[in-house]
């Protein structure tokens, strides 16, 4: 066979180039930045005309539907199930019943229903409103002037992994999009530098799930969360260009790639998966330039550094501290959606809110690690006037039971039936409460609340009606809320603004 012959219509174009796309990215070495060539010269309007679909970047900044409270969002997940009435929700009843046995019919995740137990952990009233916090969370306690509680929290499903699920894209199932691609497809960044949507994992521990819970789903694949790596030396991988290129030659290889990929999309049409890869390139390689001074927290004062427990002898104590410190620093560059994660998947030892065998060691260990660095990012984005534009909402997936697990636990099992979160900063009516549980925490009797209510809130402050902001999707006009939800009115600082999208 003639070298010429059984070439395809790709190879033969490369040829004419005399580099093929192969050796191309063979001879350019390893590294995001050997790879992400393109964005220089197409930011300054030299490559990024000849490449199909290159106008109208998917990362720009577009407008909410309505007056938005709030620019942007950090959501904190505390994973594992963090027990409400041993936190948030005091309950007088459980103390006086303690020891008790009880005629309500507990659906417990291990099928070991034990008798009703007091909370172990001494509550009493903070601040100007009066809320009952324990003693897991001295820190938080000195902000409750600052927050909105749901306590009528209710989930759909009694398993972390689904459970997580829910919280994070508003289904049971995986694969469909998370709340920050929503927030990403619907209103895009306001850096081109950094993504729209960004991910701070426990750096101990995936989510139960793993990174389907940041995926885009059935969105254009450009509202994928990015999670950063905040322990590792670099907060994204390969993040430093190898092979010592100089600069013109490096220049020269950006304007080859931006003429392959013209050449290729010319070719064979105007293919949605390259063009998405060539944004994810594009995108990585402004975020070569703007990560190093992102995850510089050198530059924060003492004061700042030690306020987020970054000194902290609990070493993942000082981890979470630096997602939180992260955090802020991400909603300063424009970033829409940060989600933190504080704790991970269920396993031995637990190192989240899974507090089974014992809830005193492991509400204890879990506190110690959450409750500092997020009562300093509240702190800090009240300090710099964040605050007014930023909304943070704090979540976890289900709550525990009022009994123990077994007649001699120590420990509570998993309890989607009533459970408390909160919200705080931007459009938030700040001591404002949302419904309540029973006398002893088994039940959401007042306004229960789900998730889908929650997402409706979040975007109606972003300036996005739930009901509108749709995907169409194998023949479905798909949406965060599924079929449900409506806007926690009771929470909002102007519940004028509610209407027609609640």
């Amino acid at each position: 066979m003639n070298r010429g012959e059984g070439r395809t219509a790709r190879e033969d174009g490369e040829a004419s180039m005399g580099l093929s796309r192969r050796h191309f990215l063979r001879a350019t070495g390893s590294g995001f930045g050997s790879v992400a060539l393109g964005w220089l010269l197409a930011r300054d309007g030299r490559a990024g005309a000849s490449v199909p679909g290159a106008a109208g970047s998917p990362y720009a900044a577009r407008s909410p539907m309505h007056a938005p409270r709030a620019r942007r969002v950090i959501h904190v997940c505390a994973l594992g199930g963090v027990s409400h009435v041993d936190t948030f929700d005091y309950k007088p009843e459980l103390e006086r019943r303690n020891g008790q046995t009880t005629d309500l019919k507990f659906d417990t995740f291990f099928a070991q229903p034990g008798r009703l137990m007091k909370s172990p952990f001494a509550f009493r009233r903070h601040g100007q409103t009066g809320r009952w916090v324990s003693e897991l969370l001295p820190h938080l306690a000195q902000r409750v002037d600052d927050l909105a509680f749901i306590h009528s929290m209710k989930s759909r499903s009694a398993n972390h992994t689904p459970a997580t699920f829910l919280m994070n894209s508003g289904y049971t199932f995986n694969g469909f999009p998370a709340a920050g691609s929503w927030v990403s497809h619907a209103l895009g960044s306001e850096n081109e530098d950094l993504p729209a949507f960004v991910v701070l994992p426990d750096p101990r521990q995936m989510p139960a799930g793993g990174s389907i819970n940041w995926t885009s789903g059935f969105l254009p694949g450009t509202h994928q969360g990015v999670a950063l790596r905040p322990g590792a030396r670099d907060l994204i991988p390969d993040l430093r260009p190898g092979g010592g290129i100089e600069a013109g030659r490096l220049e020269g290889r950006r304007a080859l790639l931006g003429r392959l990929n013209a050449s290729d999309m010319a070719l064979n049409g105007d293919d949605p998966v390259l063009a998405t890869r060539i944004r994810a390139y594009e995108m990585a390689g402004r975020m070569q330039l703007a990560v190093p001074e992102l995850g510089d927290l050198a530059r924060e004062s003492a004061r700042t550094r030690a306020m987020y427990g970054l000194d902290h002898p609990h070493a993942a104590t000082a981890a979470f501290g630096r997602n939180c410190l992260l955090a802020r620093r991400l909603c300063e560059r424009g970033v829409r959606f940060v989600q933190v994660l504080n704790g991970g998947q269920f396993g031995s030892p637990r190192v989240n809110w899974d507090g089974h065998e014992n809830i005193v060691e492991n509400h204890r260990a879990q506190a110690w690690v959450m409750d500092q660095p997020l009562a300093a990012l509240l702190s800090d984005l009240r300090e710099r006037g964040l605050m007014d534009e930023t909304l943070v909402v704090w979540t976890t997936e289900f709550g525990r039971t009022p009994i123990t697990q077994g007649n001699d636990g120590k420990g509570r099992d998993h309890h989607p039936l009533a459970f408390t979160i909160f919200l705080a900063g931007a459009g938030i009516h700040a001591g404002a409460t949302h419904g309540s549980s029973d006398e002893i925490g088994y039940a959401a009797s007042v306004d229960p609340a789900e998730f889908y209510d929650v997402h409706a809130t979040v975007l109606h402050l972003l300036g996005l009606d739930h009901k509108r902001l749709t995907f169409r999707h194998n023949g479905i006009d798909r949406r965060l809320t599924d079929v449900h939800g409506e806007v926690l009115g009771k929470i909002l600082r102007d519940p004028m603004g509610v209407g027609a999208d609640a």
